[in-house]
């Protein structure tokens, strides 16, 4: 029989060690980098298994107000376990129980960052895959275009 307080403790474990954070979205900077004020300090926030257009890319300004329409000025929870190279935490944006990563995708305004899916809980990287195929099917957003031209594709061309 597992004793009650290891079963407690195994539970607990895995959000002690997350570094969620909850408060109110106080800049959308593009389709997938956020701030949040979160107890009197900001936050910059990576959405965790999607990367959006550039803003200078095609559709970059588009996938920007989509996710301001969504959460601008919302508290929001962040459920996030990093960060990334440049500080910011790495995470899911959850507005009263919607999954906000994944309704970017849904709305064609977002890819599912495959190259990261790792970093995803598997139900998840099933999810925004799935939804990616719905949107790109369904000519959402940014699927509207024959063949747009993913953001990490975007970014490598200008580095050279």
């Amino acid at each position: 029989m597992f004793n009650l307080k290891l079963i407690l403790l195994l539970i607990l474990i895995p959000s002690i060690c997350l570094s969620d954070i909850t408060g109110k979205v106080v800049k959308v900077s593009d389709g997938d980098t956020i701030w949040v004020l979160d107890t009197k300090k900001k936050v910059k926030v990576r959405l965790l298994g999607i990367d959006a257009p550039e803003i200078k890319q095609a559709f970059g300004e588009e996938s920007k107000m989509i996710l301001a329409r969504l959460i601008k000025k919302q508290n929001v929870i962040v459920v996030g376990d990093g960060k990334d190279l440049y500080g910011r935490l790495i995470g899911k944006v959850l507005l009263n129980d919607r999954d906000i990563n994944l309704e970017m995708i849904k709305a064609g305004a977002a890819w599912h960052y495959k190259k990261y899916q790792a970093d995803q809980l598997e139900a998840d990287r099933i999810l925004y895959s799935h939804h990616e195929q719905l949107a790109q099917k369904n000519k959402r957003g940014l699927w509207k275009e024959d063949d747009p031209l993913a953001p990490w594709q975007w970014r490598a061309k200008r580095q050279h």
